[in-house]
């Protein structure tokens, strides 16, 4: 296999805040939001708007993703990709690394500890990055403690699904220098971002507002604070 693009490197090198565009078809809170889309081309426009990395829906039940939708969206442009999809078994990482992919997601709440740290050493072991999601304190702490240095704070509530618009801006404060912080769910303009970004965040994973925008390469381009 190619060796991956580095996911967390290429937002470690990016100058201000790193914008990670997400392509997917429904949100299990929204309903549809592009079922025509066309993975490749949204890809492109992302990346010519100023995209750092792109975010890809794999998961066919919930949003209606695909195996395809990731490979010809990244295969179109060169920024690094990460397959968004619910992680649950080994062979689940290392699917994402035989479809080129650069980096998994793991999310703390869906995984217990033990878990959680066999697909995080597999990952890195096999070259890739891992996106280590939370919600809380007490998963940030499960993050922290399996040696995660690229985390994921999702705003979104899991049971709910409202937005907690504070709940980035508390977290982050407890998250350490070296690790790297993505602000997730619910960012939806410049204004969004440019708090995160003042609140400590490297980067932001950006989706429907994308997604449903009108020109979607305006719209990453709009999303980096100024």
């Amino acid at each position: 296999m190619p060796p991956p693009r580095g996911f967390q490197a290429a937002i470690e090198r990016s100058a201000g805040l790193s914008i990670i565009a997400e392509i997917k078809r429904r949100s299990p809170s929204k309903g549809p939001l592009d079922a025509d889309l066309i993975a490749p081309s949204l890809a492109q426009a992302y990346e010519a708007g100023g995209a750092t990395c792109i975010s890809v829906l794999t998961d066919e039940k919930f949003f209606s993703g695909s195996v395809e939708d990731f490979d010809s969206a990244r295969n179109a442009v060169a920024l690094p990709g990460l397959r968004k999809d619910f992680t649950v078994d080994a062979r689940d990482v290392c699917d994402t690394r035989i479809m080129d992919g650069d980096c998994v997601l793991l999310i703390v709440a869906a995984l217990d500890v033990g878990r959680l740290r066999e697909f995080h050493e597999l990952t890195l072991e096999l070259g890739m990055d891992a996106l280590v999601e939370v919600h809380d304190e007490a998963e940030l702490d499960t993050a922290l403690g399996i040696g995660a240095s690229l985390i994921g704070v999702n705003r979104r509530d899991l049971v709910t699904f409202e937005v907690d618009g504070a709940r980035a801006e508390r977290l982050v404060t407890s998250i350490p220098d070296h690790v790297v912080k993505v602000a997730e769910s619910g960012i939806t303009g410049a204004d969004d971002t440019r708090r995160l970004g003042d609140a400590g965040f490297d980067a932001v994973l950006v989706g429907e507002a994308l997604v449903t925008a009108e020109d979607p390469l305006l719209a990453v381009a709009a999303l980096r604070p100024s």
